[in-house]
């Protein structure tokens, strides 16, 4: 079952912000409250909504001003921000979108348009999230591909070398030499089988590594 999705409603007035609060949660969203965009903002540090709901109208900071900072931080951008207005010419809607705002609604809302308003939100957030996790894997297995041919060509050349130098000496020597020639092909075959694994790695999976650093992990 799908879990709810986040919503952040940023309202100042008490009884509207409360109205919809109840009709957001009755419709199984999760859903946390502002008074402002700055508060909003705020909330962003610990809560993680797919749509933003604001206001236009509001003190400290309104809700143009706050989707002008959302949509221009790469951490927020992708949320649907939906603007709540009692303005109604088309010079105002322009206005907005030209800020990035992704729609508007305007008072008085109809309940069922508004929930409908949001899903769609949803829907579009959730594209652009697999958008973005297909092209960082794209990217990953490029990078991971390009890193597997440029070390298959000097691993050639080192295994080449190293049988050649071999081939030179005695038998004598070779014992002499002999654990560290074993160190040496033991590393030069684990060297080859990261090669393979790089060029033909599918599913990129990220790990944890140390000091918050990730790294792919290689089966």
């Amino acid at each position: 079952m799908k879990s709810p999705d986040n919503v952040l409603l940023v309202e100042d007035e008490k009884d509207t912000r409360f109205i919809l609060e109840k009709l957001l949660s009755k419709n199984n969203f999760v859903v946390e409250t502002a008074t402002n965009g700055v508060e909003a903002l705020e909330k962003l540090k610990t809560f993680s909504p797919k749509v933003i709901l604001a206001d236009w109208t509001m003190p400290v900071m309104d809700g143009m001003k706050l989707c002008s900072i959302i949509k221009n931080d790469p951490n927020y951008k992708m949320i649907y921000f939906i603007i709540l207005t009692a303005r109604t010419s088309l010079n105002d809607k322009v206005a907005g979108l030209d800020i990035g705002a992704d729609d508007f609604l305007v008072k008085p809302i109809e309940n069922q348009e508004l929930i409908a308003r949001i899903r769609s939100g949803v829907r579009i957030y959730d594209l652009q999230n697999e958008v973005k996790v297909a092209e960082h894997s794209k990217a990953l297995i490029e990078m991971a591909c390009t890193i597997g041919h440029n070390l298959n060509n000097p691993l050639s050349s080192l295994e080449m070398a190293f049988e050649n130098l071999k081939s030179e000496l005695s038998e004598e020597s070779k014992q002499k030499f002999d654990d560290d020639f074993n160190l040496i092909k033991l590393s030069i075959d684990r060297i080859k089988t990261l090669a393979s694994q790089l060029v033909n790695i599918q599913d990129p999976k990220l790990i944890e590594y140390t000091g918050g650093t990730k790294m792919i992990r290689l089966d």
